[in-house]
Protein backbone atom coordinates (compact mmCIF):
# COMPACT_ATOMS: atom_id res chain seq x y z
CA UNK A 1 0.00 0.00 0.00
CA UNK A 2 1.48 3.59 -0.81
CA UNK A 3 2.39 5.65 1.80
CA UNK A 4 0.26 8.65 1.20
CA UNK A 5 -3.05 6.25 0.92
CA UNK A 6 -1.92 4.51 4.18
CA UNK A 7 -1.34 7.96 6.10
CA UNK A 8 -4.69 9.05 4.84
CA UNK A 9 -6.29 5.97 6.11
CA UNK A 10 -4.59 6.39 9.63
CA UNK A 11 -5.85 10.06 9.39
CA UNK A 12 -9.57 9.37 8.75
CA UNK A 13 -9.98 6.48 11.19
CA UNK A 14 -7.82 8.52 14.01
CA UNK A 15 -11.32 9.91 15.74
CA UNK A 16 -12.98 6.71 16.55
CA UNK A 17 -9.31 4.37 16.72
CA UNK A 18 -6.41 6.58 17.93
CA UNK A 19 -3.05 5.09 17.64
CA UNK A 20 -2.21 3.04 20.88
CA UNK A 21 1.13 1.71 21.95
CA UNK A 22 1.99 -1.82 23.91
CA UNK A 23 5.24 -1.42 26.24
CA UNK A 24 6.97 -4.72 27.13
CA UNK A 25 9.56 -4.35 29.64
CA UNK A 26 12.35 -6.65 30.35
CA UNK A 27 14.93 -6.02 32.93
CA UNK A 28 17.62 -4.41 30.54
CA UNK A 29 15.48 -2.86 27.85
CA UNK A 30 12.09 -2.00 27.06
CA UNK A 31 10.04 -2.29 23.67
CA UNK A 32 7.05 -1.16 22.50
CA UNK A 33 4.40 -2.17 19.98
CA UNK A 34 2.84 0.56 17.76
CA UNK A 35 -0.85 -0.53 16.97
CA UNK A 36 -1.97 2.40 14.34
CA UNK A 37 -5.91 2.93 13.29
CA UNK A 38 -5.41 0.85 9.93
CA UNK A 39 -4.54 -1.96 11.56
CA UNK A 40 -6.61 -1.80 14.89
CA UNK A 41 -10.00 -1.60 12.12
CA UNK A 42 -8.09 -4.81 10.93
CA UNK A 43 -8.08 -6.85 13.95
CA UNK A 44 -11.57 -5.31 14.77
CA UNK A 45 -13.33 -6.01 11.50
CA UNK A 46 -11.51 -9.88 11.48
CA UNK A 47 -12.60 -10.39 15.06
CA UNK A 48 -16.07 -9.37 13.54
CA UNK A 49 -16.11 -11.80 10.89
CA UNK A 50 -14.96 -14.81 13.03
CA UNK A 51 -18.05 -14.05 15.24
CA UNK A 52 -20.70 -13.55 12.48
CA UNK A 53 -19.34 -16.58 11.23
CA UNK A 54 -19.87 -18.64 14.65
CA UNK A 55 -23.91 -16.88 14.74
CA UNK A 56 -24.69 -18.16 11.60
CA UNK A 57 -23.03 -21.68 12.18
CA UNK A 58 -24.78 -22.30 15.44
CA UNK A 59 -27.79 -20.73 13.64
CA UNK A 60 -27.71 -23.41 11.07
CA UNK A 61 -26.92 -26.45 13.64
CA UNK A 62 -30.01 -25.56 15.91
CA UNK A 63 -32.22 -24.83 12.37
CA UNK A 64 -30.97 -28.45 11.26
CA UNK A 65 -31.17 -30.12 14.93
CA UNK A 66 -35.19 -28.74 15.71
CA UNK A 67 -36.00 -30.20 11.90
CA UNK A 68 -34.24 -33.45 12.35
CA UNK A 69 -36.10 -33.67 16.45
CA UNK A 70 -39.67 -32.54 14.42
CA UNK A 71 -39.15 -35.11 11.40
CA UNK A 72 -38.56 -37.60 14.42
CA UNK A 73 -41.79 -36.63 16.16
CA UNK A 74 -44.10 -36.31 13.10
CA UNK A 75 -42.68 -39.87 12.08
CA UNK A 76 -43.37 -41.51 16.06
CA UNK A 77 -46.81 -39.94 15.72
CA UNK A 78 -47.59 -40.93 12.14
CA UNK A 79 -46.72 -44.23 13.33
CA UNK A 80 -48.61 -44.26 16.14
CA UNK A 81 -51.88 -43.26 14.29
CA UNK A 82 -51.04 -45.80 11.70
CA UNK A 83 -50.85 -48.54 14.55
CA UNK A 84 -54.23 -47.02 16.28
CA UNK A 85 -55.98 -47.15 12.99
CA UNK A 86 -54.78 -50.38 12.17
CA UNK A 87 -55.79 -51.71 15.98
CA UNK A 88 -59.20 -50.36 15.72
CA UNK A 89 -59.50 -51.51 12.32
CA UNK A 90 -59.13 -55.28 13.73
CA UNK A 91 -61.16 -54.82 16.78
CA UNK A 92 -64.40 -53.60 14.27
CA UNK A 93 -63.50 -56.33 11.86
CA UNK A 94 -63.64 -58.85 14.56
CA UNK A 95 -67.17 -57.29 16.07
CA UNK A 96 -68.11 -57.72 12.28
CA UNK A 97 -67.45 -60.98 12.08
CA UNK A 98 -69.03 -61.89 15.16
CA UNK A 99 -72.16 -59.73 14.02
CA UNK A 100 -72.13 -61.85 10.54
CA UNK A 101 -71.73 -65.23 12.20
CA UNK A 102 -74.71 -63.98 14.60
CA UNK A 103 -76.64 -63.03 11.28
CA UNK A 104 -75.46 -66.99 9.34
CA UNK A 105 -76.87 -68.44 12.67
CA UNK A 106 -80.39 -66.48 12.77
CA UNK A 107 -80.84 -67.25 8.94
CA UNK A 108 -80.21 -70.67 9.60
CA UNK A 109 -82.61 -70.84 12.51
CA UNK A 110 -84.98 -68.96 10.05
CA UNK A 111 -84.49 -71.80 7.29
CA UNK A 112 -85.58 -74.67 10.21
CA UNK A 113 -88.27 -72.90 11.27
CA UNK A 114 -89.70 -72.22 7.44
CA UNK A 115 -89.38 -76.19 6.81
CA UNK A 116 -90.73 -77.10 9.85
CA UNK A 117 -93.89 -74.69 8.77
CA UNK A 118 -93.75 -76.14 5.34
CA UNK A 119 -93.83 -79.81 6.88
CA UNK A 120 -96.88 -79.01 8.94
CA UNK A 121 -98.42 -77.26 5.89
CA UNK A 122 -98.07 -80.57 4.01
CA UNK A 123 -99.40 -82.77 6.89
CA UNK A 124 -102.46 -80.57 7.28
CA UNK A 125 -103.25 -81.27 3.78
CA UNK A 126 -102.72 -84.81 3.50
CA UNK A 127 -105.40 -84.94 6.49
CA UNK A 128 -107.50 -82.97 4.60
CA UNK A 129 -107.67 -84.98 1.95
CA UNK A 130 -107.59 -88.33 3.74
CA UNK A 131 -110.69 -86.17 5.72
CA UNK A 132 -112.34 -85.40 2.16
CA UNK A 133 -111.53 -88.83 0.97
CA UNK A 134 -113.14 -90.63 4.43
CA UNK A 135 -116.18 -88.08 4.02
CA UNK A 136 -116.55 -89.92 0.38
CA UNK A 137 -116.48 -93.59 1.63
CA UNK A 138 -118.55 -92.64 4.63
CA UNK A 139 -121.17 -90.81 2.38
CA UNK A 140 -121.02 -94.00 -0.17
CA UNK A 141 -121.28 -96.47 3.04
CA UNK A 142 -124.17 -94.55 4.28
CA UNK A 143 -125.89 -94.72 1.01
CA UNK A 144 -125.31 -98.62 0.97
CA UNK A 145 -126.79 -99.37 4.61
CA UNK A 146 -129.62 -97.04 4.03
CA UNK A 147 -130.66 -98.74 0.63
CA UNK A 148 -129.85 -102.04 2.22
CA UNK A 149 -132.05 -101.45 5.52
CA UNK A 150 -134.95 -99.75 3.22
CA UNK A 151 -135.01 -103.51 1.29
CA UNK A 152 -134.62 -105.28 4.51
CA UNK A 153 -137.46 -103.14 6.18
CA UNK A 154 -139.28 -104.03 2.59
CA UNK A 155 -138.94 -107.40 3.09
CA UNK A 156 -140.15 -108.00 6.47
CA UNK A 157 -143.27 -106.04 5.86
CA UNK A 158 -143.90 -108.29 3.24
CA UNK A 159 -142.85 -111.28 5.23
CA UNK A 160 -145.49 -109.62 8.52
CA UNK A 161 -148.22 -108.56 6.45
CA UNK A 162 -147.48 -105.43 7.94
CA UNK A 163 -146.58 -101.60 7.91
CA UNK A 164 -143.25 -100.05 8.04
CA UNK A 165 -142.18 -99.06 11.63
CA UNK A 166 -142.30 -95.11 12.62
CA UNK A 167 -138.83 -94.92 13.81
CA UNK A 168 -137.37 -96.15 10.05
CA UNK A 169 -139.71 -93.49 7.74
CA UNK A 170 -137.56 -91.39 5.47
CA UNK A 171 -137.41 -88.58 7.70
CA UNK A 172 -135.50 -90.94 10.68
CA UNK A 173 -133.13 -91.64 8.23
CA UNK A 174 -132.75 -88.17 6.63
CA UNK A 175 -131.66 -87.05 10.03
CA UNK A 176 -129.28 -89.78 10.73
CA UNK A 177 -127.71 -88.73 7.77
CA UNK A 178 -127.33 -85.19 8.78
CA UNK A 179 -125.89 -85.99 11.93
CA UNK A 180 -123.07 -88.02 9.94
CA UNK A 181 -122.75 -85.24 7.73
CA UNK A 182 -122.27 -82.33 10.72
CA UNK A 183 -119.36 -84.67 12.13
CA UNK A 184 -117.70 -84.90 8.54
CA UNK A 185 -117.76 -81.06 8.09
CA UNK A 186 -116.52 -80.21 11.61
CA UNK A 187 -113.72 -82.38 11.04
CA UNK A 188 -113.04 -80.44 7.34
CA UNK A 189 -113.33 -77.02 9.15
CA UNK A 190 -110.65 -78.04 12.02
CA UNK A 191 -108.38 -79.18 9.36
CA UNK A 192 -108.65 -76.10 6.94
CA UNK A 193 -108.34 -73.80 10.10
CA UNK A 194 -105.11 -75.68 10.57
CA UNK A 195 -103.90 -75.22 7.39
CA UNK A 196 -104.49 -71.86 7.39
CA UNK A 197 -102.14 -70.98 10.56
CA UNK A 198 -99.64 -73.40 9.15
CA UNK A 199 -99.32 -71.01 6.02
CA UNK A 200 -99.43 -68.19 7.95
CA UNK A 201 -96.45 -69.45 10.02
CA UNK A 202 -94.66 -70.49 7.05
CA UNK A 203 -95.30 -66.68 6.04
CA UNK A 204 -93.65 -65.36 8.96
CA UNK A 205 -90.95 -67.36 9.13
CA UNK A 206 -90.30 -66.58 5.02
CA UNK A 207 -90.29 -63.04 5.91
CA UNK A 208 -87.62 -63.39 8.88
CA UNK A 209 -85.59 -65.78 6.70
CA UNK A 210 -85.66 -62.98 4.37
CA UNK A 211 -84.61 -60.01 7.17
CA UNK A 212 -82.41 -62.54 8.50
CA UNK A 213 -80.60 -62.89 4.94
CA UNK A 214 -80.22 -59.03 4.20
CA UNK A 215 -78.98 -58.41 7.36
CA UNK A 216 -76.05 -60.71 6.56
CA UNK A 217 -75.34 -59.36 3.12
CA UNK A 218 -75.39 -55.94 4.66
CA UNK A 219 -72.92 -57.19 7.33
CA UNK A 220 -70.69 -59.17 5.01
CA UNK A 221 -70.37 -55.94 2.77
CA UNK A 222 -69.13 -54.07 5.90
CA UNK A 223 -66.58 -56.86 6.15
CA UNK A 224 -65.41 -56.89 3.07
CA UNK A 225 -64.95 -52.78 3.35
CA UNK A 226 -62.72 -52.92 6.57
CA UNK A 227 -61.21 -56.19 5.15
CA UNK A 228 -60.23 -53.89 2.39
CA UNK A 229 -59.28 -50.85 4.35
CA UNK A 230 -56.62 -53.33 6.57
CA UNK A 231 -55.33 -54.52 3.62
CA UNK A 232 -54.38 -51.38 1.95
CA UNK A 233 -53.10 -50.58 5.34
CA UNK A 234 -51.17 -53.69 5.57
CA UNK A 235 -49.73 -52.99 1.81
CA UNK A 236 -48.56 -49.08 2.83
CA UNK A 237 -46.90 -50.73 6.25
CA UNK A 238 -44.84 -53.46 4.88
CA UNK A 239 -43.50 -51.88 1.46
CA UNK A 240 -41.70 -48.94 3.25
CA UNK A 241 -40.48 -51.43 5.83
CA UNK A 242 -39.13 -53.63 2.95
CA UNK A 243 -37.45 -50.48 1.55
CA UNK A 244 -35.89 -49.61 4.81
CA UNK A 245 -34.11 -53.22 5.28
CA UNK A 246 -33.16 -53.30 2.21
CA UNK A 247 -31.85 -49.82 1.96
CA UNK A 248 -29.51 -50.54 5.11
CA UNK A 249 -27.93 -53.44 3.00
CA UNK A 250 -29.67 -56.44 4.79
CA UNK A 251 -32.22 -59.06 3.42
CA UNK A 252 -35.60 -58.32 4.57
CA UNK A 253 -36.27 -62.29 3.79
CA UNK A 254 -33.76 -63.07 5.66
CA UNK A 255 -34.45 -60.79 8.83
CA UNK A 256 -37.57 -61.84 8.99
CA UNK A 257 -36.48 -65.70 9.26
CA UNK A 258 -34.00 -64.64 11.67
CA UNK A 259 -37.19 -62.62 13.95
CA UNK A 260 -39.56 -65.48 13.10
CA UNK A 261 -36.84 -68.30 14.56
CA UNK A 262 -36.30 -66.47 17.82
CA UNK A 263 -40.19 -66.41 18.31
CA UNK A 264 -41.86 -69.37 17.70
CA UNK A 265 -43.37 -70.81 20.63
CA UNK A 266 -46.96 -72.29 20.22
CA UNK A 267 -49.29 -74.04 22.52
CA UNK A 268 -52.77 -74.67 23.63
CA UNK A 269 -55.51 -77.16 22.97
CA UNK A 270 -56.95 -77.38 19.42
CA UNK A 271 -60.33 -77.06 18.73
CA UNK A 272 -61.82 -78.80 16.02
CA UNK A 273 -62.98 -76.57 12.62
CA UNK A 274 -66.55 -76.68 12.13
CA UNK A 275 -67.95 -75.98 8.40
CA UNK A 276 -71.47 -74.64 7.86
CA UNK A 277 -73.54 -76.23 4.65
CA UNK A 278 -75.98 -73.57 4.23
CA UNK A 279 -73.87 -71.35 1.71
CA UNK A 280 -71.83 -69.93 3.82
CA UNK A 281 -69.05 -69.00 0.59
CA UNK A 282 -69.07 -64.91 1.66
CA UNK A 283 -68.39 -65.50 5.49
CA UNK A 284 -65.81 -68.02 4.43
CA UNK A 285 -64.06 -65.56 2.04
CA UNK A 286 -63.95 -62.62 4.47
CA UNK A 287 -62.24 -65.86 7.21
CA UNK A 288 -59.91 -66.19 4.42
CA UNK A 289 -59.17 -62.41 3.76
CA UNK A 290 -58.29 -62.30 7.58
CA UNK A 291 -56.06 -64.84 8.11
CA UNK A 292 -54.05 -63.58 5.40
CA UNK A 293 -54.42 -60.12 7.00
CA UNK A 294 -53.18 -61.73 10.12
CA UNK A 295 -49.96 -62.89 7.99
CA UNK A 296 -49.50 -59.58 6.75
CA UNK A 297 -49.81 -57.98 10.25
CA UNK A 298 -48.07 -60.51 11.63
CA UNK A 299 -44.52 -59.96 9.14
CA UNK A 300 -45.25 -56.39 10.47
CA UNK A 301 -44.98 -56.89 13.77
CA UNK A 302 -41.66 -58.92 12.73
CA UNK A 303 -40.23 -55.62 10.95
CA UNK A 304 -41.39 -54.03 14.28
CA UNK A 305 -38.91 -56.12 16.70
CA UNK A 306 -36.42 -56.49 13.82
CA UNK A 307 -36.12 -52.58 13.69
CA UNK A 308 -36.24 -52.72 17.99
CA UNK A 309 -32.78 -54.58 17.56
CA UNK A 310 -30.82 -52.45 14.52
CA UNK A 311 -28.96 -49.70 15.29
CA UNK A 312 -31.94 -46.87 14.39
CA UNK A 313 -30.84 -43.84 16.53
CA UNK A 314 -28.77 -41.05 16.96
CA UNK A 315 -25.49 -41.59 19.23
CA UNK A 316 -25.17 -37.33 19.58
CA UNK A 317 -28.40 -35.97 20.80
CA UNK A 318 -27.02 -32.34 21.64
CA UNK A 319 -25.70 -29.77 18.38
CA UNK A 320 -23.15 -30.93 16.15
CA UNK A 321 -22.13 -31.09 12.92
CA UNK A 322 -21.20 -33.57 10.07
CA UNK A 323 -17.37 -32.99 9.09
CA UNK A 324 -16.49 -36.12 6.76
CA UNK A 325 -19.02 -38.57 5.18
CA UNK A 326 -18.95 -42.34 4.22
CA UNK A 327 -16.31 -43.11 1.62
CA UNK A 328 -13.03 -42.11 0.16
CA UNK A 329 -10.91 -39.65 1.35
CA UNK A 330 -7.50 -38.84 0.82
CA UNK A 331 -6.98 -41.86 -1.51
CA UNK A 332 -8.56 -44.45 2.04
CA UNK A 333 -11.70 -45.27 2.80
CA UNK A 334 -13.16 -43.81 5.59
CA UNK A 335 -15.51 -46.67 6.88
CA UNK A 336 -17.71 -44.38 8.74
CA UNK A 337 -19.39 -40.60 9.43
CA UNK A 338 -18.07 -37.98 11.47
CA UNK A 339 -19.75 -35.62 13.72
CA UNK A 340 -18.26 -32.73 15.28
CA UNK A 341 -19.43 -31.48 18.54
CA UNK A 342 -18.09 -29.96 21.68
CA UNK A 343 -15.56 -31.83 23.73
CA UNK A 344 -17.62 -33.89 26.45
CA UNK A 345 -20.79 -34.67 24.77
CA UNK A 346 -22.67 -37.40 25.97
CA UNK A 347 -22.27 -40.20 23.43
CA UNK A 348 -25.54 -42.90 23.39
CA UNK A 349 -25.58 -46.46 21.75
CA UNK A 350 -28.11 -46.94 19.35
CA UNK A 351 -29.39 -50.10 19.98
CA UNK A 352 -29.40 -52.57 22.41
CA UNK A 353 -26.31 -55.00 22.51
CA UNK A 354 -23.04 -56.11 24.10
CA UNK A 355 -20.20 -54.30 25.07
CA UNK A 356 -16.93 -56.55 23.04
CA UNK A 357 -14.47 -53.48 23.55
CA UNK A 358 -13.48 -50.66 25.08
CA UNK A 359 -10.40 -49.27 25.52
CA UNK A 360 -7.34 -47.81 23.66
CA UNK A 361 -7.12 -48.88 19.62
CA UNK A 362 -4.52 -47.36 17.49
CA UNK A 363 -6.15 -44.48 15.21
CA UNK A 364 -9.16 -44.69 17.02
CA UNK A 365 -8.00 -43.58 20.02
CA UNK A 366 -10.25 -44.23 23.27
CA UNK A 367 -13.22 -46.47 21.12
CA UNK A 368 -16.30 -48.36 22.45
CA UNK A 369 -17.25 -51.24 20.28
CA UNK A 370 -20.77 -52.87 20.85
CA UNK A 371 -22.34 -55.84 18.79
CA UNK A 372 -25.62 -55.82 18.21
CA UNK A 373 -28.25 -58.51 16.99
CA UNK A 374 -28.82 -59.46 13.56
CA UNK A 375 -25.37 -59.16 12.76
CA UNK A 376 -25.13 -55.69 13.37
CA UNK A 377 -21.80 -53.89 15.21
CA UNK A 378 -21.42 -50.17 15.85
CA UNK A 379 -18.31 -48.22 16.52
CA UNK A 380 -17.58 -45.14 18.64
CA UNK A 381 -14.18 -43.42 18.06
CA UNK A 382 -12.04 -40.67 19.25
CA UNK A 383 -13.92 -39.76 22.57
CA UNK A 384 -12.43 -38.15 25.74
CA UNK A 385 -13.79 -40.44 28.02
CA UNK A 386 -15.17 -44.09 28.64
CA UNK A 387 -18.55 -45.00 30.14
CA UNK A 388 -19.22 -48.54 29.43
CA UNK A 389 -17.42 -51.79 29.80
CA UNK A 390 -16.50 -54.66 27.93
CA UNK A 391 -19.17 -57.81 28.61
CA UNK A 392 -21.60 -55.03 29.89
CA UNK A 393 -25.10 -54.96 28.15
CA UNK A 394 -26.20 -51.84 27.13
CA UNK A 395 -29.31 -50.14 25.54
CA UNK A 396 -30.42 -47.93 23.31
CA UNK A 397 -29.88 -44.75 24.47
CA UNK A 398 -27.37 -45.47 26.87
CA UNK A 399 -24.43 -43.24 27.56
CA UNK A 400 -20.80 -45.44 26.53
CA UNK A 401 -18.40 -42.06 26.73
CA UNK A 402 -17.89 -38.40 26.28
CA UNK A 403 -16.90 -36.61 22.71
CA UNK A 404 -12.98 -36.01 22.35
CA UNK A 405 -10.14 -36.03 20.47
CA UNK A 406 -8.08 -39.13 20.98
CA UNK A 407 -5.91 -40.92 18.38
CA UNK A 408 -5.94 -39.64 14.61
CA UNK A 409 -7.76 -36.67 15.61
CA UNK A 410 -7.90 -32.93 14.46
CA UNK A 411 -10.59 -31.66 16.36
CA UNK A 412 -13.15 -33.00 19.04
CA UNK A 413 -15.63 -34.93 17.23
CA UNK A 414 -17.14 -38.66 16.91
CA UNK A 415 -16.41 -41.13 14.43
CA UNK A 416 -19.36 -43.39 13.78
CA UNK A 417 -19.09 -46.67 12.37
CA UNK A 418 -21.84 -49.19 11.76
CA UNK A 419 -21.38 -53.08 10.44
CA UNK A 420 -23.44 -55.74 9.25
CA UNK A 421 -21.80 -59.12 9.08
CA UNK A 422 -18.83 -57.58 10.13
CA UNK A 423 -18.33 -55.56 6.81
CA UNK A 424 -18.69 -51.32 7.22
CA UNK A 425 -21.64 -49.91 5.57
CA UNK A 426 -22.86 -46.26 5.50
CA UNK A 427 -24.13 -45.59 8.97
CA UNK A 428 -26.34 -42.67 6.97
CA UNK A 429 -28.71 -45.32 5.48
CA UNK A 430 -29.33 -46.20 9.29
CA UNK A 431 -29.80 -42.72 9.99
CA UNK A 432 -32.24 -41.84 7.28
CA UNK A 433 -34.14 -45.22 7.82
CA UNK A 434 -34.44 -43.91 11.49
CA UNK A 435 -35.51 -40.69 10.46
CA UNK A 436 -38.07 -42.53 8.33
Amino acid sequence: MPRSISDRLNAMLEGWLPEKRLFLRSDDQTRFIRLRPTTQALALGGTAIIFGWSVVATSILLTDTIAAGSSRDQAARSQAALEERLDALQSERDSRAAEAAAAQERFNVALNQVSDMQSQLLSSEERRRELETGMGVVQDTLREALKSRDKAEVDLAHLTGTDAPDMLTDKGRSEEFSVALDILSEELKTAAKERAEAEKAAAAARQAAATAKVERDQVIERQDQILTQLEDAVTMSTGPMDKVFRNVGMDPEKVLKTIRSGYSGTGGPLTPLSYSTSGNAAITEGETRANEIIVSLDKINSYRIAASKLPLSMPVKTAFRYTSPYGSRWGRMHKGVDMAGPSGSPIYSTADGVVYFAGWQSGFGQVVKIRHELGTETVYAHMSKIRAKVGQKVSRGDQVGDMGSTGRSTGSHLHYEVRVNGQAVNPMSFIKAAQN
